[in-house]
């Protein structure tokens, strides 16, 4: 049993590897054997498909996310009078942050997959998602719906899905903006300020007003 596990750990964190590297539809599962050191049969055996390896992969993290989501998005409803969207996107912070637990750079590997996730059009991640953890998502829609009563639903969906790839570029380019920023301007910041920095832009563009549209 001890040995199927760590055949299966092996396979995951290999995927997880070349996934975050290259995207789920450029990575073959004999590429993934390979970098694993273990035989196709063994996907097969543990996984049954690549589908089902792909979510594997993001299972470890949004096990993690997912549920400190939902605790920082409970403790923020024990105030609903004072709900901003800057409130309710800050919910996001310590749950990135948590997934260093998974790996040290978890952050930035959680964001490129959903990143490929969202470019490559992987709607099976969608769905098993939803499936675990859509009260969670909704719940955040919820809120962020709350602080802007005055933005229509499709527009905040258009907003927060802008807002996400800000946040994958900003995590994936976050190296190069601090040697930048310590280049131009003298400025020594830790990784985790980088979101800090994005989340004040980020919660002006949800909360911006309705542009008006001419007929």
């Amino acid at each position: 049993m001890a040995k199927a596990l760590r055949t299966k750990d092996k396979i995951i964190i290999a995927a997880e590897k070349l996934f975050s590297e290259h995207g789920f539809e450029q990575t073959s599962l004999r590429q993934i054997t390979s970098e694993a050191e273990v035989n196709l049969a063994s996907v097969n055996y543990h996984f049954g498909s690549k589908k089902a390896l792909i979510q594997a992969v993001m299972a470890r993290y949004q096990s993690v996310f997912m549920p400190a989501l939902a605790e920082q998005l409970h403790q923020l409803q024990k105030h609903p009078e004072q709900i901003t969207t800057k409130d309710v996107l800050a919910c996001t912070m310590q749950p990135m942050i948590a997934l260093r637990h998974v790996r040290l750079d978890g952050p930035v590997i959680y964001l490129r997959l959903l990143g490929y996730a969202y470019s490559e059009i992987q709607g099976h991640l969608r769905k098993f998602t939803m499936s675990n953890y859509g009260e969670i998502v909704h719940e955040f829609f919820q809120l962020i719906q709350q602080a802007n009563p005055s933005v229509c639903p499709k527009t905040l969906f258009w907003r927060l899905h802008f807002s996400l790839g800000a946040m994958l570029f900003a995590q994936t380019s976050s190296q190069a903006l601090r040697e930048i920023a310590a280049a131009d301007f003298g400025e020594e910041t830790q990784a985790e300020e980088t979101l800090l920095k994005l989340l004040p832009f980020v919660a002006a563009g949800i909360s911006a007003a309705e542009p008006d549209v001419e007929s």
